[in-house]
């Protein structure tokens, strides 16, 4: 969830009513009118009848109020999920996109030059022996030549498609004349499962700045995020006037292919989203490396359950790499990691590296060598 929805003050309209505030209140509603009609005082017991009875109802009561509570909140975008939220995004004239296959740049080459052009049909087939690609449009071999590179994307809609190393995709489906080999030059990318909740609702929350023809950066990142909802960071900056650079990361973090850059790239030409006097240029983000280098302690009175923590600080770590590294311009920031250490139970912790470190805006942290110690523990 983006940071502007989920620092949104926690809201309910039940007023945070619980199970035991409707238990208690029927049960001395009961007692007082019993008292009331009788004139006797009413003590309920647990095993009584009537509790049980108010017991019974409470619960059924509370089960309402809870369907109350949800049904107001499905009309606030910090809240709304699945089908509810997709009537949400409708009202800004959004709708949830569409898994998208992988696309990469596949290499043919030939066995030896020739006297003419060695044609590649458009959807000749690719494949790593499980993930199929398809080329994406007619390419030639000129004579004289042994390689074409030609983009192709994947039979298979959804990440699956991602993340194959370059070279793997070396099998040609569909045999063609005098061609030796096939391998794709850059890792496969750009696919993405059919759009999440949280990305749905960022997008549903930028949207107005993409009414805008004035080119504002909101209306870049959602037009950005538009085209792909496997990315998960977008910075928009202006060196010179009329000069747009956009500079983005994929799922898990990971630095855009120039396949990907240049579809995005071809896609914010189109006159309804980029403002008539821009230049549109998109670019990978520049990368600053940190080190991970710390030692941590526990508590003596925590010895019963030290490998528990030692588990949760490894986690801990991982998740402030995460942090660190899927946002683009977020500053080196060794607070943050000591934060999460102590939540996860270590006494205390020492921290060589990193540093605090300014990163710019065009710029995501990418973590190095990491070094992790258990210092043992320590009287409390």
């Amino acid at each position: 969830m983006i940071p502007e929805l989920e620092n949104l003050p926690e809201v309910s309209f039940i007023d945070n009513i619980t199970l035991d505030d409707i238990q208690n209140q029927m049960q001395a509603d009961f007692e007082q009118r019993y008292e009331t009609l009788t004139g006797r005082p009413c003590t309920l017991r647990r095993a009584d009848p009537a509790a049980l009875i108010l017991y019974a109802c409470s619960i059924q009561i509370f089960q309402a109020c809870l369907f109350v509570d949800r049904a107001g909140k499905q009309d606030l975008l910090k809240y709304s999920y699945g089908e509810y939220l997709d009537n949400i995004a409708a009202g800004k004239g959004i709708t949830r996109l569409d898994a998208k296959p992988a696309v990469t740049t596949v290499r043919f080459t030939l066995s030896e030059e020739m006297t003419g052009a060695a044609a590649i049909p458009e959807g000749t087939r690719v494949t790593n022996g499980e993930i199929y690609f398809q080329t994406d449009e007619y390419a030639e071999i000129q004579a004289g030549e042994l390689i074409v590179d030609v983009s192709c994307t994947c039979q298979t809609e959804g990440a699956s498609g991602n993340d194959i190393a370059v070279g793997e995709v070396n099998i040609l489906v569909d045999p063609l004349p005098y061609i030796k080999s096939v391998a794709n030059t850059e890792v496969t990318s750009g696919g993405a499962d059919i759009e999440d909740d949280d990305s749905l609702a960022a997008r549903v929350f930028l949207a107005p700045s993409s009414y805008s023809v004035a080119g504002p950066d909101d209306a870049y990142e959602y037009f950005t995020k538009e085209y792909n909802q496997g990315i998960i960071s977008v910075t928009v900056t202006s060196p010179d006037p009329a000069e747009v650079e956009i500079r983005f990361l994929m799922e898990d973090g990971t630095i855009p292919t120039s396949t990907v850059m240049n579809g995005l790239e071809e896609y914010l030409q189109d006159n309804k989203i980029r403002p008539l006097t821009d230049h549109v240029t998109v670019l990978a983000p520049e990368q600053k490396q940190f080190n991970i280098n710390l030692t941590y302690y526990i508590n003596r009175s925590d010895q019963a359950k030290a490998n528990t923590i030692q588990e949760a600080v490894q986690a801990a770590v991982e998740e402030y790499i995460k942090w660190q590294t899927y946002t683009i311009g977020r500053d080196i920031n060794p607070s943050e990691l000591t934060k999460r250490i102590i939540e996860a139970g270590a006494k205390r912790v020492e921290i060589t590296a990193p540093v605090f470190t300014t990163v710019e805006p065009d710029t995501v942290a990418r973590v190095g060598q990491k070094t992790v110690t258990y210092g043992g523990l320590e009287n409390d």
